[in-house]
């Protein structure tokens, strides 16, 4: 049996144990914790977008109409109009053919993974993909070779090594062909860099792989329309690329979707686990996601202030001492190393207005904890500017 209370101890002295805080406001800029309100600079609400009266009115008009639930999967009676309309709309923003919406994120990369790789298959995954993917690769039973965050040569070099297990018959049954699928974060969450798509493109189709690209940071934030890792490299999709995303981030709501070909769609509705096993998401959820694309495509100023923000408060971070990775995006880790010290400084900043969690293992590895911060469209010049002062006050 499970002592939680000595395994919750070992955390405590550790400084990893992990204890919430509970928000009773809305997510915006600012943000009401413990009754204290704070300047929010750790929120993936990149275009502020969660709290807009649009997607709140588009929100109630589904609830009046469909009310708070599904009640169903969708192969059973779940599907609505609702669910019809926004993938339709996604599978248009994102340039493919058909889309498909999932209630997470997380649910999504564990059915798309799993449906499209098994037994026998191999799977190249960036070393710092999200948790979701690895558990995604996990659950398919397929074989994990993970390569160097962003090393190109060497995903080459393990590609070509692969193609020669495979014609000396060590890797796959000589029924079946071996699938190969590259799946990679197209902007990472902790690290805030973005992917080299170009060249995972080329070694996609020069060793015949399926490339997948998890957009849920990328979307509404890369690109001068906020499409995506894809538009922000003027690459186009096509039936080798799969693009996984959110509905949780930039566009403010909560649910996963992919887009890619019709037949990859038709084939994920028949045999992703994680879709055809739960609850649709409702249709309020849909219908607020649907606005915020709308938004997205009409407006394209608030992701132009997004970048102008981050790369303001990136600079003067930077300015300051501080260690920023190699982020290019409003992701802006700062490295801190120690957990102890990590939750120290978040404290600081806590007490002196600004809200920054720390991040610590397992979320990244040993001695790569950091504080995570994050810019928003909505933050004014004023906000930026507060906020760099009390990071200097605190180095």
């Amino acid at each position: 049996m499970i002592n939680f209370k000595e395994e919750l101890s070992a955390l405590e002295a550790k400084g990893l144990r992990r204890r919430m805080r509970f928000a009773s406001s809305a997510c915006g800029r600012q943000i009401i914790i413990d009754g204290k309100k704070l300047l929010n600079f750790c929120s993936n609400n990149y275009l502020g977008l969660a709290n807009d009266s649009r997607l709140k009115k588009a929100a109630i008009a589904a609830i009046n109409r469909f009310g708070t639930g599904s009640g169903a999967s969708r192969l059973v009676s779940g599907s609505n109009i609702s669910h019809k309309r926004l993938e339709e709309k996604l599978a248009d923003f994102k340039k493919q053919e058909a889309c498909l919406v999932y209630p997470s994120g997380y649910s999504a990369n564990l059915g798309i993974i799993s449906a499209l790789a098994g037994r026998g298959d191999i799977v190249f995954s960036d070393r710092l993909n999200h948790a979701s993917i690895i558990d995604g690769i996990i659950l398919s039973r397929a074989q994990l070779v993970r390569y160097p965050h962003k090393d190109i040569k060497e995903l080459e070099r393990l590609l070509e090594r692969n193609n020669a297990a495979v014609g000396a018959d060590l890797c796959v049954c000589p029924k079946q062909r071996q699938k190969k699928l590259i799946v990679t974060d197209s902007l990472f969450s902790m690290d805030g860099d973005i992917a080299p798509l170009p060249e995972l493109s080329r070694l996609a189709e020069k060793y015949d792989c399926l490339l997948m690209i998890d957009e849920a940071h990328s979307t509404g934030v890369l690109g001068k329309s906020g499409r995506g890792a894809l538009e922000h490299f003027g690459l186009k999709a096509d039936k080798r690329i799969i693009q996984m995303g959110t509905l949780s981030k930039a566009l403010g709501g909560l649910g996963g979707f992919v887009c890619g070909s019709r037949d990859l769609i038709d084939y994920l509705v028949n045999r992703s686990r994680s879709f055809i096993f739960s609850t649709a998401l409702p249709a309020a959820l849909c219908a607020s996601a649907l606005e915020a694309v709308k938004i997205i495509e009409k407006d394209k100023s608030r992701i132009q202030r997004l970048k102008e923000n981050a790369d303001f408060l990136r600079d003067g971070l930077r300015s300051l001492g501080f260690d920023t990775l190699n982020s290019q995006t409003p992701i802006i880790p700062i490295l801190t190393q120690d957990p102890r010290r990590t939750m120290e400084l978040s404290q600081k900043l806590f007490e002196k207005g600004i809200f920054v969690q720390g991040i610590r293992p397992p979320a990244v590895p040993d001695n790569l904890c950091r504080l995570r911060v994050t810019a928003m469209a909505t933050h004014t010049k004023k906000d930026l500017e507060f906020a760099l002062s009390v990071f200097k006050e605190i180095r």
